[in-house]
């Protein structure tokens, strides 16, 4: 159940992400973080769901790997919203936590697998 919960979790926030960066304005870093953000939210998204069809342990920590990478990278450029001011707090605040707690999941996910349990 939390694999499926995990790949619901992740869809969404790719939806999430991208209605946030469509929501930037339309100047040259705008359009540079849209960008950056709408790959990176929805890869997070997408190998999460390879990752259930993972052919072996090593390709589920593979595409998994990638899911952790994504999801920090989209916080990254979250973070960077709020610091150039291109968004009030306020209104990126709520997918970024939900990108920290899909990367505790994620991380808990890796852990487990590693230890041949999955």
């Amino acid at each position: 159940m939390a694999g499926d919960e995990l790949r619901e979790r992740t869809k969404a926030f790719a939806l999430r992400a991208i209605r946030l960066a469509n929501a930037l304005p339309d100047t040259a870093l705008g359009r540079v973080i849209r960008g950056q953000l709408i790959r990176s939210g929805a890869s997070v998204g997408a190998n999460c769901r390879a990752a259930r069809r993972a052919r072996s342990r090593a390709d589920f920590l593979s595409r998994m790997g990638i899911v952790e990478e994504e999801t920090d990278e989209a916080m990254y450029w979250m973070e960077l919203i709020v610091e150039a001011e291109l968004m009030d707090k306020k209104r990126v605040w709520p997918l970024y936590q939900e990108a920290d707690e899909i990367l505790a999941m994620v991380v808990a996910s890796i852990k487990t697998a590693r230890k041949g349990k999955r």
